[in-house]
């Protein structure tokens, strides 16, 4: 498939993307692990509530574990997602000597950068790329279930093909320039027309390039 053909008739469907960047690259970080297999809706309140309730990042990483956990508590797997929190502040000052910055990721190879992060046990490519993406413009591919959805409906991967594989599959063949926008686009489409179920077909975009059961 022609990505680049698919990224155009997306945009002329959805309109072109405007980047967001995020000025913290440790608050994106934290703000991804929440997300993890939950609504926007559930991810921004129990963002507005970690941060509101915790004044640096020292305080949160050094709370009790089950009271970050009741912060969080908007979001399946809150103790899990807890635990995710603390470890990657407790590694991240370890490896700033004290601070909670990222800003040391900028100099390194993306391959690199991606290799430090999903280090962190419970930080995986999905919540990397993300942060790579998102904070620090490099060219990193997401996959979340939206996209997985759509990459296995528009033949860019195979039915069988495992998440992981999905991810290291759709960075290599996605080109680096629509990666951000190429995300964003078809995560909206996912959303608005191609859900996982009772998908609505009747666009320009599933017409062409859609082959589910709904089409």
């Amino acid at each position: 498939m022609n990505l680049r053909r698919l990224h155009r008739d997306l945009v002329e469907l959805h309109g072109q993307p405007d980047r967001a960047y995020s000025e913290d690259g440790v608050r994106q970080l934290l703000t991804t692990i929440l997300s993890q297999n939950v609504t926007d809706t559930q991810t921004a309140r129990a963002a507005e509530s970690l941060f509101a309730t915790y004044p640096d990042y020292r305080a949160m990483e050094n709370a009790e574990q089950s009271e970050l956990a009741d912060v969080i508590s908007d979001v399946g797997l809150m103790n899990q997602k807890s635990r995710r929190i603390q470890r990657s502040l407790t590694r991240i000052r370890e490896e700033t000597g004290g601070e909670y910055t990222l800003a040391f990721l900028e100099a390194m190879a993306t391959d690199d950068a991606q290799a430090w992060l999903t280090d962190i046990k419970g930080i995986g490519p999905k919540t990397a790329s993300v942060v790579l993406n998102f904070h620090f413009e490099k060219p990193t591919f997401a996959v979340d279930t939206h996209i997985e959805r759509l990459a296995t409906r528009f033949g860019l991967i195979d039915e069988a093909t495992s998440a992981e594989a999905a991810h290291e599959v759709l960075n290599e063949t996605v080109p680096d320039d629509i990666k951000y926008s190429l995300h964003v686009l078809l995560i909206a489409h996912g959303k608005q027309y191609c859900s996982a179920q009772n998908a609505d077909c009747t666009n320009a975009v599933c017409e062409t390039y859609c082959d589910c059961e709904f089409c």
